[in-house]
């Protein structure tokens, strides 16, 4: 048998070898026709969204989303948060801890933790946006000098100004003499807890670009200072001391014709350093510390809010009193009931934004009195207001009787802008109807065409109504995106009411904007509802807003109650 006699038995033996192989795993696939191919893993689109795991980078975007909004609350209490606080924090892994630990941070310092207000922190952000609006040079005015002592202070019991600079007469603790000083600065407080008493701060604009710095050296203000035979003291003049002499003294004094120098050079020092100093965390006291005002007038606030021409916001206020907490005297044969109302709305710095005042009157035959009483007096007042952070003050007195009452709440008038899709407050009203054209835009409760009358919450409580009453809802929605075609908006309007305790929908209907008379960019959504086929309880109704060709849903919702 030849070589290649061999190798060629020996290369069919391999080749069959192969081919029985590959018939053999043909048959076994056949038996398991799932073993054929593993089944694809599900897409990312087939995956529950609540449930889908973020790709890398947006987790990276949200993480530095959210370390953003801690680094910015870092920065903003740097004045106040005190060197521990601030190494506990960056010690912190998450951001439910940092959340934890900024309500604790103001919970420290709030002086009244038995109320829901903290005046600790409602100041501290007023002197914040004082400081801002009135010492910013090149930075904000939380950060320089003078915003930081006002912030940690507030306002100095007196302050000389000297804006322009100029010829300045020293007083005689200063050397005496005439100087032309930079503009500058001169507070003083009478008292400082932790500090001293009187206490007086000099700033010194050098530049003469409005950044006034602190100093403790009185010629820092002199613009002569280094200018030979200029600006002279009075012991210089007389020869008893030399400019050397001056320059040399850390109070910038020098000799004067009373003393050597300053002798509470230290002392300042001690206490400039000391005016750095976060103030210090007072501890909870255990005791209970209230404050009882007797014979209080009490009533409710409702405040809502509408876009308004100029970027300016229209921010209606309806007051509602309860008949039974007023006073009613017998008057020609009707029974008179007076109120008088008076609300202010300012800025964070106290400026006042817009005040109202009026009187409100009842009259009533003395035989519906007592029907009458279980009614509620109601007040409306529209005010524009451009967008930001007020204070919101209510007054109101009972003329014929002695009772005072009074209302203090933060109030925030939104942006709207003319691009994002937005909203109206979302008002429950128990009276919606049109006005006679010479009404249109005036009188009470008008907004429009329309008058309408919120119902207003009860001591926080959600608004209530009758089974036998109709609830009314009043929206009004901005910067709808219109089809190109028909010159109308895509979005769909659905609204939902649920009961609070069953969590099941009563109501659930959706409409097309299209559909609606007002078709525009902005469109007033009107809807009444009867209320007779509601179980008594809690129901809350949300309205959402989906506007496809902008990728945009807005949900607005509100509580009531039916009795």
């Amino acid at each position: 048998m030849t070589l290649s006699h061999c190798r060629f038995q020996v290369v069919c033996l391999v080749s069959l070898i192969f081919v029985f192989s590959a018939a053999i795993s043909a048959r076994e696939l056949d038996a398991n026709p799932q073993a054929k191919e593993p089944s694809p893993p599900p897409t990312v689109q087939e995956q529950d969204p609540l449930t889908r795991p973020l790709k890398p980078g947006q987790e990276k975007a949200r993480r530095e989303k959210e370390g953003k909004y801690y680094r910015e609350w870092e920065k903003s209490v740097s004045v106040i948060i005190t060197p521990e606080e601030l190494a506990a924090f960056r010690k912190l892994g998450t951001d439910a801890e940092r959340a934890n630990f900024i309500e604790t941070f103001w919970k420290h310092r709030d002086p009244t933790p038995d109320t829901e207000e903290n005046e600790y922190k409602d100041e501290f952000y007023r002197r914040k946006a004082y400081a801002n609006e009135r010492y910013s040079s090149g930075v904000a005015g939380e950060f320089t000098d003078r915003g930081r002592i006002y912030i940690l202070y507030g306002r100095p019991d007196s302050l000389e100004s000297y804006p322009m600079g100029g010829p300045y007469l020293r007083p005689a603790e200063e050397g005496g003499g005439t100087a032309v000083t930079y503009p500058f600065e001169i507070w003083h407080y009478r008292h400082l807890d932790g500090i001293g008493d009187d206490i007086t701060l000099e700033f010194v604009d050098v530049c003469g670009c409005g950044e006034y710095r602190r100093t403790l050296n009185h010629s820092d203000k002199d613009a002569g200072k280094n200018i030979p035979n200029a600006s002279p003291t009075d012991a210089e003049s007389m020869g008893q001391s030399t400019r050397n002499q001056r320059l040399l003294d850390p109070e910038g004094i020098g000799r004067t014709l009373f003393s050597q120098n300053s002798t509470r050079f230290f002392e300042r020092m001690e206490q400039s350093i000391a005016l750095d100093r976060p103030p210090a965390v007072r501890p909870f006291e255990p005791d209970v510390k209230s404050i009882i005002h007797y014979n209080q007038l009490h009533f409710d606030v409702r405040v809502d809010f509408l876009r308004a021409p100029l970027n300016m916001v229209l921010m209606p206020i309806t007051v509602q009193v309860s008949n039974r907490e007023l006073t009613f005297i017998l008057k020609d044969g009707i029974e008179c009931g007076t109120v008088n109302i008076f609300g202010r709305v300012t800025t964070l710095t106290g400026a006042v934004a817009q005040t109202f005042e009026d009187t409100l009157s009842l009259n009533f035959p003395p035989e519906v009195l007592d029907k009458m009483v279980n009614n509620s007096a109601l007040y409306w007042k529209a005010l524009p207001l451009r967008p930001g952070r007020y204070r919101l003050e209510v007054v109101v007195k009972d003329v014929n009787g002695d009772r005072l009452g009074s209302f203090v709440g933060p109030i925030q008038p939104p942006q709207y802008g003319q691009e994002n899709l937005s909203s109206s407050s979302l008002i429950l009203a128990d009276v919606m109807e049109p006005v006679a054209a010479g009404e249109v835009g005036g009188g009470n409760f008008v907004i429009g065409p329309t008058k309408v009358r919120p119902k207003v919450q009860t001591e926080g409580k959600p608004a209530k109504f009758r089974r036998d009453q109709r609830v009314n809802l009043w929206l009004q929605v901005y910067n709808l995106k219109l089809d190109e075609s028909s010159r109308k908006p895509a979005a769909s309007i659905e609204y939902q009411v649920v009961n609070t305790a069953t969590h099941q929908p009563v109501i659930d209907v959706t409409e097309s904007a299209a559909a609606l008379d007002n078709t525009a960019d902005q469109l007033t959504w009107k809807k009444t509802l009867a209320l007779s086929s509601l179980l008594p309880g809690e129901y809350e109704v949300t309205v959402k807003i989906n506007d496809p060709a902008q990728g945009r849903q807005i949900a607005p919702a509100a509580r009531f109650t039916v009795e």
